[in-house]
């Protein structure tokens, strides 16, 4: 497979692999290859990566069309809604905060490969609220949206319904956002196309390490998830102490591994 993982001639989907923005801790650097900022440096090895500072703040679009200029062209940026929307209106006459975010990361172009949508721990689905919201953001936005919630009433056939009647993905989290959660998510059929990995630390979260076996587990399950979705993407989000970046390049080797296998099979 391509540095970009992009779909190939048997059908298998692209997968954006890459960290909660791009950190490069100094022992790391060495892996990547040159660049005049962090961003280039990273793009020379990570597929995608996931902008969570415009979580806190807007970025200008000027900003948003220079990070684009730095980076490959099969290269995707996932970038998360402002919590102006999700934690402080809390979905709830979102519009115009909805189209100040789109106006700026649109300067992303094609370059925008996801919208994460975070919902905080104490917003329980409301199914009308949410039903305005999500068609408020699909008349503005097409591409893929993904949603992380984090009460229990989100994990119910009333949620996956809600979801799927407006393309939205279910990011499949861990740890898991609640432990009472109705339905596994690695059986989720991708909505929209589109499967979405976060993975924050296990057992101490934004700290620990994910394990060998459990990268490979991960490897095959994407490989397998690139089979019927036009997108897979893995953001690891664990970066207190920089294992996300060190984790994101095990998995790609996984990955290139994966996409080798067949071929290989083949030849004997």
């Amino acid at each position: 497979m391509s540095r970009s993982m992009e779909r190939s001639e048997s059908g298998a989907g692209r997968c954006n692999v890459g960290t909660a923005g791009w950190p490069l801790p100094p022992p790391m650097r060495e892996a990547f290859g040159p660049g005049a900022s962090l961003l280039e440096r990273y793009a020379t090895r990570m597929t995608g990566v996931e902008i969570n500072s415009s979580f806190y703040r807007p970025h200008q679009p000027a900003t948003y069309a220079r990070w684009a200029a730095a980076v490959p062209g099969g290269f995707r940026f996932s970038v998360k809604l402002p919590k102006a929307i999700t934690h402080e209106r809390r979905l709830a006459e979102a519009e115009p905060l909805l189209d100040d975010f789109l106006s700026q990361a649109g300067h992303l172009g094609d370059k925008l490969g996801c919208v994460l949508v975070q919902l905080p721990p104490s917003l329980a689905l409301n199914e009308a609220q949410a039903a305005h919201f999500f068609s408020a953001l699909r008349q503005r936005h097409e591409g893929a949206v993904v949603l992380e919630p984090r009460h229990r009433t989100w994990f119910s056939d009333a949620g996956r319904a809600l979801l799927a009647s407006h393309g939205i993905g279910l990011v499949r989290a861990d740890p898991l956002p609640c432990v009472d959660a109705g339905w596994p998510l690695e059986q989720c059929t991708p909505v929209g196309g589109t499967v979405y990995y976060r993975l924050h630390g296990s057992p101490r979260m934004y700290y620990s390490a994910y394990e060998e076996p459990c990268l490979q587990t991960l490897a095959r399950r994407m490989a397998g998830d690139a089979r019927q979705a036009e997108s897979v993407w893995c953001i690891f989000d664990n970066t207190a102490e920089g294992a996300a970046t060190a984790d994101a390049l095990r998995l790609l080797g996984m990955l290139e591994l994966q996409s080798h296998a067949p071929a290989a099979q083949n030849r004997k």
